[in-house]
């Protein structure tokens, strides 16, 4: 939605091939043998395609712990993923979870794999209305303007002073607008206003880490809309202000039945990339009506496609991330009931038809208003 030094990226040519059971599209009966998403994307002209992550206290599932083995195996070691985020482990609630009281336990087991594998890591969430402390957003708090505002910055400062030089990028505020364009309520908006507290966060961060992208997150920015508009007004206050944004992150949380076209998602991405700003898919998921058949499979594959087959063809698209990859993992279940299925593993790791189509929009299969591949490029060549 929906965590040391700064990793380079990794050459081309030293991206591992993905090992040989990383599991097979489901009852393709294909061979296991390929090379991983994430190489395909370097190729494509992407900085990376990740994968979100949790520590493995906050992924655990009544019965699946013989899956975990295999789980690792993929995120870290099979050349699938260049990238990762912490899911959950650097957001307010965990990170100061009382007043002044830091803790960085579950955000540093993601950064720390990270480091171990050479993954590009991007850091999530520093500003958010959603899984935020108690006592920030209690009714009984009151607080006055200048006491949030030294809440918001302390809690910034902390938090990427910790993790300095590991991120090479930060979703500094996440969700701040409805699907109108105006400001959500939050307990950041309602005090401070939402221009000056989304104003303070950034320059906050921006004195902090000169090296780490400055992101902007939200869902439901994958075609124009009203709230699309309202992040590029966002953008363009911030720039004639002078304070840093470096970049726009389109969570992409879709449905495969009502998905996006390609050149909606081109449209919405040219979009924020004509002002100057990087663009990623940060949380690309496209979930199910369950159960899982080959119609709805079907769409997905199609929804997967043209998310990143836009991001392929947009100059200012960097990279792509899938928030996680196991379906037993996935957020998806239990906040929408009925509904799930949504990344690119099933439960028994098997692949999802949409890993092929993932497959295809990195190897130049997908065409938009344009009439180009990626970049504007000739066919990809293997």
């Amino acid at each position: 939605m929906q965590t040391k030094s700064l990793l380079s990226l990794l050459a081309l040519a030293s991206v591992p091939l993905a090992s040989a059971d990383n599991g097979n599209e489901k009852g393709s009966g294909k061979s296991c043998s390929h090379k991983g998403l994430d190489w395909y994307a370097k190729k494509a002209g992407l900085k990376y395609f990740g994968a979100a992550t949790d520590s493995p206290g906050q992924r655990e599932r009544a019965g699946l712990e013989a899956a975990y083995p295999k789980y690792d195996e993929i995120m870290w070691k099979s050349g699938e993923f260049g990238q990762t985020t912490p899911t959950n482990g650097q957001k307010w609630l965990f990170t100061e979870p009382t007043q002044g009281t830091f803790n960085f336990t579950e955000g540093d087991i993601v950064a720390s794999l990270a480091h171990q594998h050479h993954k590009l890591l991007r850091c999530h969430a520093l500003v958010w209305h959603s899984q935020l402390a108690p006592w920030v957003d209690s009714s009984s708090a009151n607080w006055t303007k200048d006491e949030l505002r030294s809440i918001i910055i302390s809690h910034i400062t902390n938090v990427m002073t910790h993790y300095k030089g590991q991120c090479y990028a930060w979703d500094v505020v996440n969700e701040a607008f409805n699907e109108d364009g105006t400001y959500r309520e939050s307990v950041f908006s309602t005090v401070l206003g939402g221009d000056e507290f989304i104003e303070l966060a950034f320059k906050t961060a921006s004195e902090l880490d000169p090296k780490a992208k400055l992101y902007y997150n939200d869902y439901n920015l994958e075609s124009p809309s009203a709230k699309t508009e309202a992040v590029r007004k966002l953008v363009r206050q911030l720039q004639s202000k002078k304070i840093r944004i470096d970049g726009v992150g389109l969570q992409a949380h879709l449905t495969a039945e009502s998905r996006p076209t390609l050149d909606e998602h081109i449209a919405a991405i040219e979009g924020f990339a004509e002002l100057g700003v990087e663009v990623a898919l940060t949380e690309l998921d496209v979930r199910l009506a369950m159960p899982a058949n080959a119609t709805n499979l079907a769409q997905q594959k199609e929804a997967y496609k043209n998310a990143v087959g836009a991001c392929v063809q947009v100059e200012g698209c960097i990279g792509v991330t899938i928030w996680d990859f196991y379906d037993p993992f996935s957020w998806v279940p239990a906040v929408f009931p009925g509904e799930g299925a949504a990344l690119l593993w099933f439960d028994d790791f098997s692949r999802h038809p949409a890993y092929e189509g993932v497959v295809e929009a990195l190897t130049n299969k997908t065409q938009g208003h344009n009439g180009k591949g990626p970049r504007g490029a000739k066919r990809w060549v293997a």
